[in-house]
């Protein structure tokens, strides 16, 4: 006996269903950070933005894309969607803002085994309100639904920034000089780095207490606090600061990030106790039993971001900086290299 039943893409575990009310849901979340200068509309095939009207003389274009990394795990256990949207717009738009470009637009990527528009919904929220903090428009993205690649909840994140700046303003760091200072501007917490050796650290604690009190919060909070925006406090800065150049504290911590802005024969020297380690980063080292050298570079440890300027421009950046509501502090200097190493800790804080 022949069997009539047909089979479907939903029966395949694709619903365009489900897909089409996601996009309906999501469209006036990502609108809602649209300025003047975004042409078009979410549903199209490609985003739109002109440039024109920003009054560059020499624009050049910066651009960076990331993901969120196995912190998603954490969001997946928790079943908490909301933050991570965050987390990914901060690594790209963080990134551009070093070369002291604005961001301007974003696109996301969402890859998913199964597509609840309602997920979706929550973590393009968050997606939406990085942009909002960053000043940048969310002018498109892709949800694809993957049965039978992406297991049961799990899902991934990728971002695409684009920024701008003119040429004359691109920061790259060949004018840091012997004598200038590091400036480091505080982190919310772990950001979107390390959460390997994290979850590895609270393995136990992360499949069955997340919940359980952690430091006036919860462990589960604490680890997903979403990764901080810098560019609005940092771009006040540019306005009227020399900023010779700057860091993204991301994976590679302070040890691998700082040298790759440093002119040869440069060398970053870190005053060690020049800030509060965040409680976060002391228990996971406690717990653990990580050495010093293995922590800083692989968290942040409550650097963030870092800027160096001239000794004469402190006072004013850390002024602005502050006015802006961010802890930042000086925590270094740049010293000649005269050995194999362009990072090392120093006493010495002359």
């Amino acid at each position: 006996m022949q069997d009539d039943k047909k089979l479907t893409y939903r029966a395949a575990g694709v619903d365009i269903s489900a897909g089409n009310e996601a996009v309906r849901l999501i469209k006036p979340i990502a609108e809602s950070t649209f300025d003047s200068r975004v042409l078009g509309d979410i549903g199209s095939f490609a985003g739109l933005y002109s440039i024109g009207t920003l009054n560059l003389t020499d624009p050049i274009l910066v651009t960076s894309t990331d993901g969120v990394g196995t912190k998603l795990r954490l969001a997946i256990l928790m079943d908490k969607h909301d933050t991570v949207g965050i987390d990914l717009v901060a690594m790209s738009v963080n990134d551009i803002l070093v070369q002291g470009a604005k961001p301007i637009f974003f696109l996301d990527y969402i890859a998913i085994g199964k597509l609840i528009p309602e997920k979706v919904l929550e973590i393009v929220k968050g997606i939406a309100q990085g942009c909002k903090l960053a000043g940048c428009a969310l002018i498109g993205g892709e949800t694809a639904e993957m049965p039978g690649f992406y297991a049961g909840d799990d899902y991934d994140l990728a971002g695409f920034a684009v920024g701008i700046v003119e040429r004359l303003g691109v920061i790259t760091g060949s004018d840091v000089a012997l004598g200038d200072k590091v400036i480091g501007i505080a982190s919310s917490g772990l950001h979107s780095n390390g959460y390997s050796l994290v979850r590895k650290v609270y393995a136990v604690d992360l499949e069955k207490d997340y919940g359980a009190p952690f430091n006036d919060s919860t462990l589960g909070e604490t680890l997903l606090t979403p990764t901080k925006i810098y560019v609005k406090p940092v771009q006040a800065v540019l306005r009227s600061q020399a900023i010779h150049a700057m860091v993204h504290v991301t994976g590679g911590g302070l040890v691998e990030n700082l040298p790759r802005v440093l002119p040869t024969g440069c060398r970053a020297e870190i005053f060690k106790d020049s800030w509060e380690i965040p409680y976060i980063f002391k228990n996971i080292q406690e717990r653990g039993s990580i050495e010093d050298l293995e922590m800083y570079r692989t968290f942040n440890m409550g650097i963030g971001f870092i800027l160096i300027v001239a000794p004469d421009n402190v006072s004013s950046v850390l002024t602005i900086l502050h006015e802006h509501g961010e802890e930042a502090w000086v925590i270094g200097r740049i010293g000649g290299q005269d050995g194999p190493d362009r990072f090392i800790f120093s006493k010495d804080k002359g």
